[in-house]
């Protein structure tokens, strides 16, 4: 057993909850962010703002598939889109700290095992890029043929375990997403709560809510309720610590990420109320008021307000809607409601209920500071 250990820390694998959980999952989202977020977004540009760059084929791929030919046109943001899986596993292998000729293996096992797991390829993604990862650490350096070992053992074992289990868990996930918009359509005051406020919660922990949604697949009414949860968090807690960090804080929690308050969190829990309540409030005005759909892409459920993706997804996902005649136009009722959910009601929520657990001497001065 202690050679087993020394081995292990000698070549850098922690089995850890934090390793695989925290910054796995967190790198991960920033792989989907790279790609698929990033494509969403110059693919919205193109059509909204007429940009002929970003609108225009610049590669069309030809094939044949089972006899018959096909071809995929492929704008800027399109070919970012279709790059998600080796984003997402080079990614994960740079969060577990793996030698470059694991790491640049990665980059087919990330491939293969997105399209083999269908619309939950991100969650089978992660389990099997960290297998691969952590399998082709242990031969990495081992040999005096390292420069063939390394990347054949990496991408046979993590090829051969995304056949195995990819589809699976792809299916899995991508089934858990769709029980969560189908009990929001048929309960959406109180999923609009509970997917609001547990998506929030999530976005403000050491964990990646955006990796999460994107796993899931969670769209429509229920991607709505996370869009309004993590705005509420975000915007919520730019607002409510105003007083305490000014503009500075403003912007980094507004437009970044609410995570900055996690160690203020764990010294007065109760800062988070403001937040968490004003995602109880504006959930279920998403799902039941507005009907507040997110079908852009899956990752932007989970991402708030930061870099403006959650309302970037609702846009567009409302455009593709649109073109796919799935919806009519869009109306100022649909605007106003983007507006409500996603700006203006987390922040004067958050100001409202912090205000009251200031008088109740719950939130004192200081408490918020980053």
């Amino acid at each position: 057993m202690k050679k087993v250990k020394a081995f292990l820390k000698r070549k850098n694998i922690e089995v850890s909850l934090r390793r695989y959980g925290v910054d796995a999952m967190g790198a991960m989202a920033q792989g989907l962010f790279c790609s698929l977020l990033v494509g969403t977004i110059l693919n919205t540009l193109g059509t909204y703002c007429h940009v002929p760059f970003l609108s225009a084929t610049v590669v069309t791929v030809h094939g044949t598939f089972q006899g018959a030919p096909y071809e995929v046109a492929y704008t800027v943001g399109g070919l970012a889109m279709a790059m998600v899986g080796p984003a997402m596993a080079v990614a994960i292998g740079y969060a577990l700290r793996c030698p470059p000729m694991v790491l640049f293996s990665l980059v087919p096992v990330g491939w293969a095992t997105n399209v083999l797991g269908g619309a939950g390829g991100p969650l089978a993604v992660l389990f099997v890029a960290i297998a691969a990862a952590e399998i082709g650490k242990m031969v990495s350096g081992e040999t005096k043929i390292d420069l063939l070992v390394t990347p054949i053992v990496t991408i046979l074992a993590g090829t051969g375990l995304a056949w195995l289990i990819a589809a699976p868990i792809g299916r899995a996930a991508a089934w858990t997403g769709e029980m969560i918009e189908l009990a929001t359509s048929l309960r959406p005051f109180w999923m609009g709560i509970l997917v609001s406020v547990g998506m929030g919660v999530l976005l403000t922990l050491p964990v990646s809510s955006a990796a999460i949604c994107a796993a899931m697949g969670l769209t429509g009414l229920g991607g709505g309720a996370a869009v309004a949860g993590c705005c509420a968090q975000m915007v919520g807690f730019a607002v409510l610590s105003f007083r305490e960090n000014r503009w500075g804080g403003l912007v980094s929690q507004g437009l970044g990420t609410s995570m900055l308050q996690m160690g203020n969190i764990v010294k007065n829990p109760r800062i988070w109320l403001p937040a968490c309540a004003a995602g109880a409030v504006t959930g279920p005005l998403a799902t039941c008021v507005f009907r507040l759909e997110m079908n852009g892409a899956p990752i932007n459920s989970g991402m708030g307000t930061c870099g403006l993706c959650g309302p970037i997804g609702v846009v567009s996902g409302w455009a593709a809607d649109v073109t796919a005649g799935l919806r009519g136009p869009v109306t100022g009722f649909d605007w106003l409601g983007l507006a409500l959910i996603c700006f203006v009601l987390p922040g004067v929520l958050a100001w409202l209920f912090g205000l009251i657990c200031r008088r109740l001497g719950w939130i004192r001065e200081g408490d918020l500071k980053l």
